[in-house]
């Protein structure tokens, strides 16, 4: 008794998608498969878990992201910077303005003697 045929998802296909950022679930959607389908095709193709793949594969986009952002950033700040935030990891960090301090740090004192810690907000 055969069980069933195993399915065939395009190589070339998956690590562009991969490359498109998208998420295991639109590649199953886009191969027509479950999200199990795709995790078993890359265990059995690359010997290796979706997430383990998808790190590799996604490294490229994030190079090809910067490089529009910096090109968009020319034309279109806000939009290199919302980009920037979603794909990046770039945040918005608090300045000072007119020297004030920034809230929210603290500076430890450690004691040289080993005699305790002191700190200043």
């Amino acid at each position: 008794m055969a069980g069933r045929p195993m399915i065939e998802i395009n190589k070339e296909q998956f690590e562009k998608l991969c490359g498109y950022m998208c998420t295991q679930a639109e590649i199953a959607d886009f191969f027509h498969v479950s999200v199990d389908t795709v995790a078993r095709w890359c265990k059995r193709t690359y010997g290796e878990n979706f997430a383990e793949i998808y790190k590799k594969k996604i490294s490229s986009a994030k190079c090809t992201l910067r490089r529009y952002q910096m090109d968009l950033a020319r034309i279109n700040p806000a939009m290199a910077i919302f980009l920037g935030k979603q794909y990046l990891g770039q945040a918005d960090k608090p300045e000072p303005q007119n020297g004030e301090a920034v809230s929210g740090i603290d500076v430890v004192w450690e004691d040289a003697s080993g005699g305790g810690d002191e700190t200043a907000s």
